[in-house]
């Protein structure tokens, strides 16, 4: 299947815009040739993505012919393979505690009116502890927890509106069993101290730590874990006319410079994770790229934490206007990510979640039997 020879050979050094995307083939990987961050995600082919300008070029070959391929180029080129393959196919270390040899569920907790599927259900936080306990008891290694909707057209909560909201589930919360880990969902940096002083170990921002100029010293001061989000654009209005040239690699690289702002605010890579923000500031057609390119996002080294749960992409497809109604698209669009590695699924139906990912899970482990 090899045509690196369609590529151009990359004699001017600059590798900025050369991507690799492993091309996944099975979770029983003791026959593949390399496995996605040490775990069940196996490949024996890869795609070389070159982008320079607005033109992208791809060209598939196998791992073997890769490494051939980067060989022939200028030092700074293979290096730059060389780094991207080392990152694709490292072990990830433990997120916030939590192993990631095996896909691992956050579950969603919204403490607010006006979220997009299940706002008002846990509004007050009686009704939000109950919750929590109920997610963490189904399958939920890590809680979510947010005083504040992000969905399309929401406008932004005060800081004081917020942790009235969810603090007191943070202090409920904290140490539940069967012991999930806390996380805050929150884009302003007194609300995250907040949290993580009421017993939060990750924050979970959708502006990737770059809303609040003081994002970036909380969570380096606080040594906890963060997860990077892409979105285009502000709640209020994102989702009014999204437009990319070439969305995935675009992503990546905004992607990439947030990882790089954290480590120079003294957070390592190892305590980031990435997520590339299906639904916040893209169309379709956006969503439907990255969720067939969710592989290449190993490339930054960070584990990768997708939120397609009752997902307005999946009513477009669909036709199902109701977002409780869209379970059998969520877990379809989850099973996507897992084959590519995706490590994380942030979800809503924890119990139907785990139940899919422990059937699939079977099957794929025992398919050589």
């Amino acid at each position: 299947m090899s045509n690196l020879s369609s590529l151009p050979n990359i004699a001017d050094g600059d590798a900025s815009g050369l991507y690799l995307r492993p091309l996944c083939g099975a979770m029983s990987h003791d026959a593949m040739a390399a496995t996605i961050g040490g775990a069940w995600a196996g490949f024996d082919s890869i795609e070389v993505v070159l982008r320079k300008g607005p033109v992208v070029s791809t060209a598939q070959c196998s791992v073997a012919d890769l490494h051939i391929w980067a060989a022939a180029q200028v030092l700074v080129v293979k290096d730059h393979v060389e780094n991207l393959f080392a990152r694709i196919t490292d072990p990830r270390t433990p997120f916030a505690g939590i192993d990631l040899s095996s896909p691992r569920i956050m579950g969603v907790l919204n403490v607010t009116p006006d979220s997009f599927s299940d706002g008002g259900d846990f509004a007050t936080p009686p009704l939000a502890i109950a919750r929590g306990r109920d997610l963490a008891n189904s399958g939920a290694v890590i809680l979510d927890i947010g005083g504040e909707s992000t969905r399309p057209g929401s406008d932004m909560v005060d800081e004081s509106e917020e942790m009235r909201r969810i603090i007191p589930v943070f202090e409920a919360l904290k140490g539940v069993e069967p012991g999930a880990v806390l996380s805050v969902d929150s884009r302003k940096a007194s609300v995250m101290e907040a949290a993580l002083k009421a017993g939060a170990a990750i924050i979970n921002d959708i502006s990737a730590l770059d809303n609040d100029g003081d994002s970036l010293k909380v969570a380096a001061r606080n040594g906890c874990h963060v997860v990077l989000m892409h979105c285009r654009g502000e709640p209020k209005t994102m989702q009014a006319a999204p437009a990319y040239d070439h969305p995935v690699t675009e992503i990546y690289d905004y992607l990439e410079t947030r990882i790089n702002a954290c480590e120079a605010a003294g957070i390592d890579r190892s305590r980031i994770a990435i997520d590339p923000g299906i639904g916040f500031g893209k169309a379709l057609e956006h969503n439907l790229s990255i969720m067939s390119n969710l592989s290449l996002f190993h490339g930054l080294g960070c584990p990768i934490l997708i939120g397609v749960s009752r997902k307005s992409f999946i009513g477009h497809i669909t036709g199902e206007k109701n977002p409780k109604a869209r379970l059998t698209g969520s877990i379809a669009a989850m099973i996507s990510g897992l084959a590519q590695g995706v490590q994380m699924l942030r979800v809503h139906d924890v119990a139907a979640t785990h139940q899919a990912i422990a059937v699939w899970q079977a099957i794929n482990q025992n398919k050589d039997a």
